[in-house]
């Protein structure tokens, strides 16, 4: 069991002791390097299972270096593969919630731990079944790091080819292209359409699916288990709320603008047609004459966009607004329509592989949670 060192020893030097006191200092199954310590207390090796005792209790890594100082939130464990996998799985299922239901603040004791049931099996077994799952959790470390470096060349190309501020041409150009862009307000090269109001009453549980903010994901719409619908008639009757492929939606009732999916004035485009209509609290934009909407829309990812939107936003934290007369003044920088296009097209399939990616990792980790609940007992 851990046992934290006097705060006044902490230290930002790299140099000395790392210190994990905690879930925040575990991530992604490894430990994360945040805290350092001149005191030494209790110590785990390298590749010793450490284990959450404090809320929440029962997350899992191993130590990936040579030692470590260990806190009262963390307990070290001497294991092989096969226990660290049981552990994981213990904790997928809640193995741990029969010890801290009841208490005031969440946590175990090494009593408990030492008193926990596990399984273990004959060492071939064991290391085969250990052996598995160390390959499958690598394979998804792999494409998590894939999908990383993918998000990380997209922000620094959105800021490589498009202008900087105060600038006229970007750093990067296509070929043929020397002309200086120019800069344009936004409701100078976008038409719009408010969401409408649909009533409580009109909702059915199948349909054409209304749009609201709750529907919007980091950078798509996602599908909701509670999702809304209206009939035939009433999505004829308010046909122009229709969503289609490449508009732009922006949420104008939200949280306060930061970079989260319930942010105010946060973008997401529109990848497919699927005649979906718009809730109030959103506003759909597209190009006009001759503007190309994807262009248009990952200027609108930048973190100018957002620390505009931070200016303009009124009400509190926890429910903002903004105006679209305030919106409508935010300034894009417009070039010819044949490298509008040209660069639109081209994060656009940046977005398509690291989608791709994505979901090849979520498939990994899905095969990961199956196998966890079907080769332990």
């Amino acid at each position: 069991m851990g046992q934290s060192p006097n705060s006044k020893n902490y230290t930002n030097n790299p140099r000395d002791n790392i210190l994990v006191q905690g879930n925040a200092d575990l991530y992604n199954n490894r430990v994360l390097k945040r805290t350092f310590t001149t005191e030494v207390t209790k110590i785990a090796d390298r590749n010793d299972i450490l284990i959450s005792v404090r809320a929440p209790v029962g997350d899992i890594a191993r130590n990936q270096y040579e030692s470590i100082v260990i806190g009262r939130g963390i307990a070290a464990i001497k294991g092989n593969n096969f226990l660290y996998y049981q552990l994981e799985k213990m904790n997928n299922s809640g193995f741990w919630k029969k010890y801290i239901a009841g208490s005031t603040f969440e946590s175990i004791t090494g009593k408990d731990l030492k008193s926990s049931d596990i399984y273990i099996s004959n060492h071939k077994e064991e290391k085969s079944i250990g052996d598995i799952f160390q390959t499958l959790t690598k394979t998804i470390q792999l494409h998590e790091r894939k999908c990383e470096e993918l998000a990380l060349i997209k922000k620094a190309l959105l800021q490589k080819l498009f202008p900087k501020k105060d600038e006229f041409k970007p750093e990067v150009r296509y070929k043929n292209f020397s002309d200086a862009w120019e800069q344009r307000k936004l409701g100078e090269v976008t038409e719009y359409i408010k969401g409408f109001a649909f009533k409580s009453k009109d909702y059915k549980k199948s349909g054409h699916r209304i749009i609201r903010v709750s529907d919007l994901g980091k950078d798509s719409i996602i599908n909701n288990n509670d999702s809304i619908f209206v009939t035939d008639e009433i999505s004829k009757q308010q046909n122009k709320y229709k969503i289609n492929k490449n508009e732009i939606i922006i949420t104008t009732v939200g949280s306060k603008a930061e970079l989260k999916e319930s942010a105010v004035g946060r973008p997401i485009i529109v990848r497919n047609s699927l005649g979906y209509l718009l809730n109030q609290n959103l506003v759909k934009i597209h190009g006009k004459n001759n503007k190309d909407s994807r262009f248009i829309y990952y200027q609108l990812l930048q973190p100018r966009y957002s620390q505009y939107i931070a200016t303009i936003q009124r009400g509190n934290a926890n429910q903002a607004n903004i105006a679209i007369s305030d919106l409508w003044n935010y300034r894009i920088f417009i070039t010819k329509h044949n490298e509008q296009q040209k660069i639109g097209n081209f994060f656009q399939q940046l977005d398509f592989l690291i989608t791709l990616h994505q979901r090849k990792l979520e498939k990994l980790k899905q095969l990961k949670k199956f196998l966890l609940q079907n080769m332990f007992i």
